[in-house]
């Protein structure tokens, strides 16, 4: 029997653009390391409706709108409209997106020939990419991301959700916890196979702390905590910015870097900026904006522990680029957390909430001398190679099976 290489359409509304470089970096990383692997293209379908250009009058980054084609890496990305109408119209995104997509991979039947859709997020990618799947009779497979957990929480949803991951051939999920929580609300727990995200240690590695706080203009003696993440409420910002006054009366001199911009989810920049204000902390809290990997390794490197009181998350990749440049984390018990921080050498998990837990845990974090060279050791052995060579496997499979 002839054997059938895979060629994928890899199908996400969250992939980087010229106009939003940093969205769905994650989504990208992995997926270009597979392209080394399989022959693809990225289907990025962008929100869109009638009279969007009013709303941008009044939030000028509200829905920015890319090229309707780009090559990143020699990979071809098509970003389709699709009509998504603000409020109550966001249920009607899954359909939507299937039926604005519609062209899009019609053409690419006809001139690249893709046997297999791999789907990031379960709702709205998932389900579209299950109809499109079954237009264009070729196996889906969908991965979990995160996004599922608070989606679950409504009905109509949720019902999508299922039914989106019945539809898929294989799903993967980026954590057990993940996995686990989808099981519980109906799925099918043999379908479902864990890979985690990795982290490319030739990007992210240790700088010369001195150097790099030099660069930053830091005191080369400060403690120096740092965030990395959308700037939106889930993330926790917020809630380490409320403890830094209780820190400076045990860590004087120390300083707080947030890295991160607005996202698809909102941007709580000025709300932040007036809480800093409101306790007092201009000096002590700098915000960065978001970064290039390149220059987030320097801002990694100048800091001596990460910290990220988050409500939800799958698998964190920015723990692993963190941890790469030798620094210990701190983050809150949900999601995926503590199987990324899986052993009190790499930092400490704390209860959601916990606000005394948070303010202790990290006191004790700028204390201690941490193994760096092990942190740094950990992060290696969660290299891409092996989370990629587990995907390509099971899309052979797939396509061979099909």
């Amino acid at each position: 029997m002839t054997r059938t290489d895979p060629r994928l359409v890899v199908f996400s509304s969250l992939y980087p653009s010229q106009v939003r470089p940093n969205a769905g970096v994650f989504v990208r990383e992995r997926m270009r390391r597979v392209a080394a692997h399989c022959e693809l293209a990225v289907v990025s379908p962008v929100p869109w409706f009638p009279f969007q250009g009013v709303i941008r009058k009044f939030k000028p980054n509200y829905r920015p709108q890319p090229a309707t084609y780009e090559c990143q890496d020699g990979i071809d990305v098509y970003f389709p409209r699709f009509l998504s109408l603000p409020g109550l119209g966001r249920r009607w995104d899954g359909l939507m997106m299937a039926l604005g997509s519609y062209r899009t991979l019609y053409r690419l039947s006809r001139n690249f020939g893709f046997n297999l859709i791999d789907a990031h997020f379960a709702y709205p990618d998932g389900y579209a990419a299950g109809w499109l799947g079954r237009c264009f009779h070729v196996p889906v497979t969908i991965t979990l991301r995160g996004t599922e957990v608070p989606l679950s929480k409504i009905a109509s949803r949720r019902a999508r959700l299922l039914a989106a991951l019945r539809r898929a051939a294989r799903v993967f999920s980026v954590s057990e916890s993940l996995k686990r929580h989808v099981v519980s609300i109906g799925a099918e727990a043999d379908k479902i196979l864990v890979v985690g995200n990795g982290v490319d240690t030739n990007v992210f590695y240790p700088l010369d702390k001195v150097s790099t706080r030099q660069n930053l203009q830091l005191n080369v003696d400060a403690p120096v905590l740092i965030s990395v993440g959308g700037l939106v409420d889930r993330k926790g910002f917020h809630r380490v910015i409320e403890i830094l006054p209780a820190l400076l009366a045990k860590h004087p001199g120390l300083r707080y870097l947030i890295v991160g911009g607005g996202s698809p989810e909102g941007d709580i920049r000025q709300r932040l900026e007036r809480q800093v204000a409101d306790l007092g902390l201009a000096e002590q809290v700098r915000f960065l904006g978001a970064m290039p990997a390149a220059a987030l390794k320097e801002v990694l490197s100048a800091a001596d522990v990460f910290v990220l009181a988050t409500a939800n998350e799958g698998w964190a990749n920015v723990f692993l680029e963190a941890m790469a440049c030798g620094l210990p984390i701190v983050t809150t018990d949900v999601g995926g957390n503590r199987e990324v921080v899986c052993d009190d050498s790499l930092g400490q998990v704390v209860p959601f909430g916990d606000r005394d837990a948070l303010l202790e845990t990290l006191d004790a974090a700028l204390g201690r001398d941490w193994d760096r060279h092990a942190i740094i050791a950990y992060a290696a052995q969660n290299g891409w190679d092996q989370r990629v060579a587990v995907l390509v496997a099971e899309f052979n499979q797939l396509v061979n099976r099909s």
